[in-house]
């Protein structure tokens, strides 16, 4: 494992509150603090106080937050901050998740259903080799880092390490790699795939996409090659690499017949109970569905819900809790976490954390009574929250408005009110919902006020109570002329992320969602946030909640709110209040230390550039190798990458087409240019 130092990129240095809580945290670490808390305002710059924490404990870092596009979001803070280190982002691979559920009411069994985002997966793998192979990562999570993951033994086990001038036959590299569960083709390579032409074996590791080209000479690794997967460019030639499975469920042959043996010692006991119960239904619907399973992974080795049965496969305990990511972080000889954790907007992470074992545990409950699941079913599961506090180290939570729970468990809170730009909490202003007079109500003044700061060049939110409501309001904007989206939890991840990041580079000006609006979403050019029907009491307008969304206008020196109630509620007064606390403060240091606010200046970047920019490299790519064939005959090169895109839309490579699409594009823009001249040519030489 290469053991190199966390080095921050400081382009800044801390400034207002961000010293003293950096000091502060950093000794709560030395002193042995289970739990710290960052009580820190929106905008104060907590993740840049984080980074500066982690630099100085120089210890692997787990960063939780509650869902994927704030994770995404603090993914690639930390890699501007990290440059040189590990910075890892690892989510739930689902882009759509049903679960499998029966609902003995209605009497109705829903199917597992899933679709795998191939690019997140890559990911997931990508982070549990770099806490395998280094000390300086930084992996940023949703509470998916809670479900069960195949075991970091049996993981790092089996990785294999092909190095130049290795002892090795090509029929058993390839039988390794097989065994760790990469695929062969003879087609176009994806991650997790290989492929043998003559002596030569090419790779695409899981993590990565790029192309290892392994020559075998004499039954020796002649030469190792690194290739562009799409241009086949050869990137260099290396002397080692180390190739990860393909799978993070490994088990090899005696664990497979170990499982098999014990899932059937499993099915004739609850076999027993349920007839004996009387259920013989539930009994022969079991006994159909497990034998078929058996049968599907004996043959295949794989079958749809496989995972209900890890725990045999595994050879742990019943009830023992799963392997899940915090298991591939560093680990003291007692067992102890060797890691730090950080808990983003902890009021939402840890009431999250906390649940989701409970509602996992009562869908598989059903499951298990109705002859659909065995029991051992129940041990595919997140941890329980008394199993993740086990799990974990030192842990710093942070929130603008932490919860009773980080009151009561931190040795210390620290608190960090004064921004390093100087920025003030914003003005907050309460209107009526109802019309009354010459006050046409909520709508149309929030439209009002919206044409004002769009004019002004700032950006707008509304925050509605429904997502019906957050589409038809932003319907109901465009038609009144503002260039309006909406954004809700249906919206798929990479999507999010793509809407939040137009929305800061001006290709619209309103943005119109629900809860997934609140916490940590960082839009430095907001100016105006409408709080639609803040008056109706609940979970979504709570003071926590209140204060949550009126901190999303504190990134700009022309950030203002407005609630829109017809009432003032408790919650409304409690957070115009704890707002108004920390505009004091903010006020009094600013005049003590003659500090001009100013607007946050932070570039529009989102984990989803990265990708774009490799794209827009290849084609380029692509056109640089293909440009003398295009100067001979530019229509026939044209019909032949037309020819390509289609093959490649047929066996569903969607990424390659869309390289082929855009050079495509490129090329009939070089169509409408006149062809160079042999004159032309020596002048330009």
């Amino acid at each position: 494992m290469s053991n190199n130092l966390f080095k921050i990129n400081r382009q800044y240095a801390p400034a207002g509150d961000q010293p003293k809580a950096i000091k502060a945290l950093v000794e709560g670490v030395k002193k042995g603090f289970k739990h710290q808390t960052l009580f820190g305002v929106t905008g104060s710059g907590k993740t840049f106080t984080v980074a500066n924490v982690i630099q100085e404990v120089q210890k692997p870092t787990l960063v939780i937050a509650h869902n994927k596009t704030l994770a995404a979001q603090l993914a690639q803070e930390y890699k501007e901050f990290f440059p040189n280190n590990a910075v890892h982002y690892f989510v739930s691979y689902y882009d759509y998740y049903q679960p499998e559920a029966y609902m003995p009411v209605s009497d109705t069994y829903i199917e597992k259903e899933a679709m795998i985002n191939e690019e997140i997966d890559r990911l997931r793998h990508a982070s549990t080799q770099a806490l395998l192979t280094r000390s300086d990562v930084i992996i940023v999570a949703s509470v998916s880092c809670i479900y069960g993951l195949g075991s970091p033994v049996e993981y790092e086990k089996v990785n294999l390490k092909i190095s130049s001038g290795e002892k090795i036959s090509r029929a058993e590299f390839i039988r390794k790699l097989v065994n760790i569960h990469f695929e062969r083709t003879t087609a176009d390579l994806s991650p997790g795939m290989f492929r043998a032409i003559g002596n030569m074996v090419e790779i695409m590791p899981v993590s990565e996409k790029v192309i290892y080209r392994i020559e075998i000479e004499d039954g020796k690794v002649k030469e190792i090659l690194v290739i562009d997967a799409i241009t086949r460019e050869i990137l260099k030639t290396t002397e080692a690499f180390f190739l990860f499975p393909a799978k993070h469920f490994i088990s090899n042959k005696e664990q497979n017949e170990r499982a098999f043996k014990t899932i059937k010692a499993e099915l004739t006991t609850r076999l027993n109970e349920l007839e004996k119960d009387g259920k013989l239904l539930e009994a022969e619907r079991l006994k159909r569905r497990t034998s078929y399973d058996l049968a599907l992974i004996r043959e295949m080795g794989y079958c749809n819900g496989i995972e209900n049965y890890s725990r045999h496969f595994s050879g742990k305990k019943p009830g023992e809790a799963p392997d899940t990511l915090l298991s591939y972080f560093p680990h003291n000889e007692d067992g102890s976490a060797d890691f730090l954790t950080i808990i983003d907007e902890s009021h939402v992470s840890v009431p999250q954390i906390g649940a989701m074992n409970g509602g996992d545990a009562s869908r598989k409950q059903s499951l298990v009574d109705f002859g659909f699941r065995l029991p051992s079913a129940k041990d595919n599961r997140p941890l329980t929250f008394a199993e993740f506090e086990k799990r974990v180290g030192q842990t710093i939570y942070t929130s603008a408005t932490p919860s009773t729970y980080e009151k009561e468990h931190s040795g210390q809170i620290v608190e960090q009110v004064i921004r390093p730009t100087g920025l003030v909490d914003p003005v907050v202003d309460v209107r009526p919902i109802t019309e009354k007079g010459n006050y046409k109500g909520q709508i149309f003044d929030f439209i009002r006020e919206s044409e004002i700061a769009i004019k002004k060049g700032g950006r707008v939110i509304a925050t509605t109570l429904t997502k019906k409501m957050a589409e038809d309001l932003s319907e109901y904007l465009k038609e009144k002329g503002i260039r309006a989206e909406y954004l809700h939890s249906d919206i798929k991840t990479i999507q999010r992320i793509e809407i939040l990041t137009s929305l800061r580079r001006g290709e619209f000006d309103c943005l119109v969602g629900v809860n997934l609006l609140r916490e940590g979403l960082d839009l430095p050019e907001v100016t105006l946030i409408g709080i639609l029907d803040a008056d109706k009491e609940g979970f979504l307008r709570s003071d926590t909640s209140l204060i949550q969304i009126i901190g999303r206008a504190a990134r700009n020196v022309d950030g203002r709110v407005i609630l829109y109630a017809d009432h003032m509620t408790q919650s409304i007064e409690r957070a115009i209040g704890e707002t108004s606390r920390r505009r004091a403060l903010q006020v009094a240091y600013n005049k003590e230390h003659g500090i001009t606010p100013k607007t946050i200046i932070k570039k529009i970047q989102d984990i989803t550039e990265q990708m774009r920019t490799e794209h827009a490299k290849t084609v380029s790519g692509l056109l640089e190798i293909d440009k003398k064939m295009f100067e001979k005959d530019r229509t026939r090169l044209i019909r032949q990458k037309e020819k390509q895109m289609d093959g490649a839309v047929k066996i569903l490579d969607f990424e390659t087409a869309a390289i082929l699409r855009d050079e495509i594009l490129e090329l009939q823009k070089l169509i409408t240019q006149p062809k160079p001249t042999k004159k032309k040519k020596q002048i330009y030489e």
